[in-house]
């Protein structure tokens, strides 16, 4: 899948201020703790997870997607008649029909013509979306188009802590399965892309490669539908070991298949952007992908894993935070469940950014 005429123009992104440390998480789950004797401060150990951020009660996806859109599309300094798609990429949406776009387009006032619709893949929804509007732009069908998502934790981690504690016929052992869905946060991100000709930041994307390993579809898996912002009342189940290693395996695989796609050797790739799981993960990836960790860029200890619009969060404020020169290469790694694994890579020029971080703390934070 490689691009030619490609650039990512611009991120914009939303960040919550209500911020939740996983020590408050582990205060409220003191009935569990008692009955089962465990530790305090287990799931920072475990997780490398610090604090992670909730909206406000009965914020629906779309609020906070047009917020991040507006912050792309004004950093770039485009005229939205130019946009022509526009895909909301995030597991969590507004209602299971009509598509959330639709909310996110009319707050944006974007042209009739612009082709709008949801994607959903997991944690990868925003990079498929990406890849998507890129082939668009390829193939001259659009010269610009936006891939936006929010995804909203507090529904599911306040669920979890909830049967955690009601649950009492829960062991040390089975409790493990639950831990995945205590690292989740909330955040909002877009993607501004737009064909090279009438691109200001010259930031080229060049596609990338993508593996499905679908055997281990039902590692990391929800119940019913219960995408519904209102009334999100999710429990997650996740063999957080075997996904770990099945996914890892499934990376290595892409990154080979990611190097010769972009006709690439390793020590080309200057920085990496990869999806925000937790310090474990990250450890065995890059050891398994013989990357250096120097080179990479992190948030999941202050936000936790995001879901969709982690990876792309994570650019957005290494972005901000000068970790790119001009002419670096650029490896985006993201791994999601089901199994898929999608590779992209791209040469950063000029970094075109929109974001509120005033009342967050995270101007000063070391992320």
């Amino acid at each position: 899948m490689r691009l030619s005429g490609v650039c990512i123009e611009s991120f914009g992104y939303t960040l919550p201020s209500e911020v939740v440390t996983s020590s408050q998480l582990e205060q409220q789950r003191q009935p569990l703790y008692d009955r089962l004797r465990l530790p305090m401060g287990r799931l920072e150990l475990i997780t490398g997870v610090l604090e992670r951020r909730f909206w406000a009660r009965d914020t629906l996806p779309s609020q906070q997607s047009i917020a991040s859109c507006e912050r792309a599309i004004i950093a770039a300094g485009i005229d939205r008649e130019d946009i022509g798609a526009l895909i909301h990429g995030s597991v969590c949406r507004d209602h299971l029909e009509p598509a959330t776009a639709c909310a996110v387009h009319h707050g944006l006032q974007l042209s009739p013509e612009c082709l709008i619709f949801d994607l959903s893949n997991a944690c990868l929804g925003l990079l498929n979306g990406a890849l998507q509007i890129g082939t668009m732009i390829e193939s001259g069908q659009i010269q610009a188009g936006i891939v936006v998502g929010t995804e909203n934790s507090r529904h599911l981690v306040e669920r979890t802590v909830k049967d955690l504690n009601e649950n009492t016929e829960l062991t040390r052992r089975a409790i493990k399965s639950a831990i995945a869905s205590l690292t989740i946060g909330s955040g909002s991100c877009a993607i501004l892309l737009t064909h090279r000709s009438i691109s200001k930041s010259g930031n080229r994307f060049f596609g990338g490669s993508v593996r499905a390993n679908t055997k281990h579809y039902e590692l990391c898996h929800s119940g019913a539908d219960e995408a519904v912002a209102s009334g999100m009342q999710p429990l997650m189940e996740t063999d957080s070991g075997t996904l770990m290693r099945a996914g890892v395996a499934t990376g290595a695989a892409t990154f080979r298949r990611f190097l010769k796609e972009m006709e690439w050797v390793r020590d080309d790739i200057d920085k990496t952007i990869c999806h925000q799981v937790g310090a474990a993960h990250r450890k065995l990836m890059f050891e398994t992908l013989g990357m250096e960790t120097a080179k990479d860029f992190t948030t999941v200890q202050w936000l936790g894993n995001t879901g969709s619009v982690a990876l792309p969060l994570t650019m957005a404020i290494a972005a901000e935070r000068s970790h790119f020169a001009s002419g670096n290469k650029v490896g985006m790694f993201g791994i999601g469940s089901g199994i898929n694994c999608v590779m992209l890579g791209c040469e950063w020029q000029t970094s075109l950014i929109g974001s509120d971080q005033s009342s967050l703390g995270l101007q000063s934070a070391s992320l």
